[in-house]
């Protein structure tokens, strides 16, 4: 209590001496909220007015817990199409599955997929249309598609002179870059530009640099608005509030997907067909590892996984501790060389498809691998291209 006094006695006194206004006692902050492109409105909308748009969205094009396509029919804004990216408008297709065009029972809004027949709109699809508004959950790593859907749907527009808006959103891996930058000769779907794995920028600040770098078709650049967000930086963790597709479940699948998402080129299965897909991972073969599961078909999230009804033998990261990645700001390759080290059959270990090649967009970590390289020599052969394009990236970041 006399402490108490004493503080209260001393404030009086300061008062008296400097002045009431010229006092400041600091007060600790509540961390600000994160407001998303698409939750400031009021930098939008009025603009979208007597437009006829076209929106590329999915589950989680959402306002707190509305989706954006019913906000803005509310309010009357002239939607003619929905692209639909990989996993579809609602969200239930499963990694590589096809999506067909389709009428939307809810809002009755043709949904055009670019995820099926085609990645890139037709000009009969932006026929009449003023403006595309992109606003999709992505998570940072190079081949997770919702990039590549971005790149053709920026071509489309450049071509047809329609104007793109990015309703920007956190990456939740935004606060490293890391992995081997790809290799044009290794182009795909899932690879599509000369970043690494982890490429560290926001759908808004990539869209910059694709514009910027002249990585569409013939050097053209699309008329592009990006829509930023407030509080938001790359140093700051976010825990997405719906998952953006449906084995990426949890922060925790996020975090690790960049490492083991190399797997998708080996025998090994990443517990898809579980309810801990990309937490774990493991195959039939390796029967001295701790850990065990046994995929199964599951609809909407897992069709037909790989190792389905086999026991998979392999590692459980569930507990793992993620925080390693905000501290080294490194993707671990330490798993993908143990279990090649551990896989029996070594020339059966990376699938014929090669597809390990397109996920890293080189052959030369499959090579190193094979090799014996150890992970210290494969980084040190992602020099200097790494550090050229951390430099390149600078120029387009708008969260620095």
């Amino acid at each position: 209590m006399r402490r108490v006094f004493l503080l209260f006695f001393f404030c009086l006194t300061l008062c008296s001496t400097i002045g009431y206004s010229q006092l400041v006692i600091p007060l600790s902050k509540k961390p600000q909220k994160i407001i998303t492109g698409a939750e400031r409105t009021a930098s939008y909308v009025p603009y979208l007015k007597n437009k006829t748009i076209a929106m590329v969205v999915n589950q989680t094009s959402t306002i707190g817990t509305t989706h954006l396509v019913d906000s803005l029919q509310s309010i009357g804004i002239k939607i003619k199409a929905v692209f639909a990216p990989e996993h579809g408008f609602r969200g239930d297709a499963d990694a590589g599955e096809k999506v067909d065009n389709s009428i939307d029972k809810k809002t009755g809004l043709n949904i055009v997929s670019l995820y099926g027949k085609h990645y890139k709109p037709y000009p009969e699809d932006l026929k009449d249309v003023d403006l595309v508004i992109f606003d999709i959950q992505d998570v940072g790593v190079r081949f997770y598609t919702y990039i590549s859907t971005l790149h053709y749907v920026m071509e489309a527009c450049a071509e047809n002179n329609v104007e793109v808006m990015i309703l920007d959103r956190p990456n939740p891996n935004g606060f490293y870059v890391d992995g081997p930058i790809l290799d044009p000769k290794f182009k795909s779907f899932v690879g599509m530009h000369p970043v690494p794995v982890v490429h560290g920028m926001t759908i808004g600040e990539y869209a910059k640099m694709i514009n910027g770098e002249k990585w569409l078709k013939d050097g053209m650049q699309c008329k592009l608005k990006v829509i930023s967000m407030e509080n938001w930086n790359h140093s700051k963790q976010y825990t997405l509030p719906i998952k953006p597709s449906p084995n990426l479940p949890n922060n925790q699948s996020i975090y690790l997907y960049p490492s083991i998402c190399f797997f998708e080129g080996t025998e090994i299965s990443l517990a898809r067909g579980t309810l801990f897909p990309f937490q774990a991972f493991g195959a039939p073969e390796l029967s001295n590892q701790p850990f065990s599961f046994i995929p199964k078909s599951i609809p909407g999230m897992s069709k037909n996984p790989p190792q389905e009804n086999k026991v998979c033998y392999g590692v459980d990261l569930r507990n793992f501790d993620c925080s390693v990645f905000t501290k080294t700001k490194r993707l671990n390759l330490q798993w993908l060389l143990d279990m090649y080290k551990a896989y029996p059959e070594k020339d059966k270990f990376f699938l014929k498809t090669l597809f390990i090649d397109k996920l890293a967009g080189t052959d030369q970590l499959r090579k190193q691998i094979i090799e014996g390289k150890t992970e210290a020599e494969i980084r040190k052969s992602w020099e200097p291209a790494l550090s050229n394009y951390k430099q390149m990236r600078k120029k387009y970041l708008i969260y620095k």
